[in-house]
């Protein structure tokens, strides 16, 4: 409702500058009309690019990079100012969020069946606090998870048993890098 008055001033607005149009350019009223609709397409056009230009820088820049030679994956931040990661866990690809503020690596449920886990044979009985309060967690030990050609094998990681929208990459599994960076709009993380 706060924006109702600033439609309606922008409205008079416009409706004041098509009238001072139409009165100055009344004797060639059709090609004046020829040149407004250009301009309102051009306009139009530049709020869609605007509108949609971080769609459109997402689906230009990569989702991540591995430069094998240097040991350094490279993750663009998303729109929702997180970092993804996906990485093949027992061959399988999994979307992670990058949390330096986690403590473990966590499967959601979906993904722990993904990858060949049966939660339904698990032992909740950790627990772990996160933003929306206590959960309970299983601990799995995971076969391999790869980012690219960097490969770790014999991984403990957690399978949550709360609801979670995907799975967690925290600290257990980051500390395997030499190095965490961020630059340029990137996490950088090194080996």
């Amino acid at each position: 409702m706060s924006d109702l008055p600033n439609l309606i001033y922008l409205g008079a607005l416009l409706a004041f500058i098509a009238l001072w149009f139409v009165t100055q350019n009344r004797l060639s009223l059709g090609k004046t009309l020829q040149y407004a609709l250009s301009w309102a397409l051009i306009f139009a056009a530049a709020i869609a690019v605007v509108g949609l230009w971080g769609d459109l820088r997402q689906v230009v820049r990569p989702t991540q990079s591995v430069d094998t030679r240097a040991g350094k994956v490279e993750l663009p931040r998303a729109p929702d100012g997180h970092y993804y990661v996906t990485a093949d866990v027992n061959g399988v690809p999994i979307r992670f969020v990058v949390d330096t503020g986690a403590t473990d690596l966590v499967l959601s449920r979906e993904d722990a069946k993904k990858v060949g886990i049966n939660a339904a044979d698990m032992a909740f009985y950790g627990r772990a606090q996160t933003a929306n309060g206590t959960v309970r967690t299983a601990p799995v030990q995971l076969d391999s998870l790869s980012i690219g050609p960097i490969r770790d094998t014999n991984l403990r990681a957690w399978v949550t048993e709360g609801e979670m929208s995907g799975s967690l990459m925290g600290m257990s599994y980051l500390q395997r890098y030499s190095k965490i960076e961020i630059a340029d709009g990137a996490l950088v993380l090194t080996r």
